[in-house]
């Protein structure tokens, strides 16, 4: 028999080596899929994650009170306006302990260009894993696969470069 295949080492770490890329590839490829579910906006409009398939879509879960939140709602806007024509959405999701008083004021004031809701039941951030920390973002691809979660203020390079690949792909 070929002293080769005897030795463990010659053939073990190859053989690891596939298993590691084999799982990869397969992780890389089962993306979560985003939630299914209903945002009813601020004019009462209702829009579901399904309406959104083809679109590359961000879900933003922000408050009022929230310093991050309000610190990037500019670049958000103008995001929205640089990305929409292409495929983009954006759904902001005020928090249940907002005020919807105060998230009505709020985008009226700075004539946020997308859909906004009120989450008052806090369904919408139940069924995005609980979420509870603002600002939180959900970048979906335009099979409504989970493409990045992010916890906190936005890296606005990274979103445009993901945007421009992505945008790209669902053209």
């Amino acid at each position: 028999m070929n002293a080769f295949f005897l030795k463990p080492r010659n053939w073990l770490l190859p053989l690891i080596l596939v298993g590691l890329l084999a799982f990869l590839g397969l992780s890389l490829k089962d993306k979560p899929t985003a939630p299914e579910v209903t945002f009813t906006t601020l004019n009462n409009e209702q829009i579901t994650l399904q309406q959104l398939r083809g679109k590359v879509v961000l879900v933003n879960f922000w408050a009022t009170d929230c310093p991050g939140c309000i610190a990037e709602m500019p670049q958000l806007i103008n995001t929205y306006k640089q990305y929409h024509e292409q495929g983009f959405e954006l759904v902001a999701v005020a928090m249940s302990y907002d005020p919807p008083s105060h998230v009505l004021n709020y985008t009226k004031k700075n004539a946020l260009p997308f859909p906004v809701m009120h989450d008052g039941f806090g369904e919408v951030a139940k069924a995005f894993g609980d979420v509870k920390l603002t600002p939180t973002a959900f970048l979906l691809d335009s099979e409504g696969r989970i493409i990045q979660r992010v916890i906190g203020e936005l890296d606005f390079t990274r979103l445009h470069q993901l945007l421009d690949t992505h945008l790209k792909k669902a053209s």
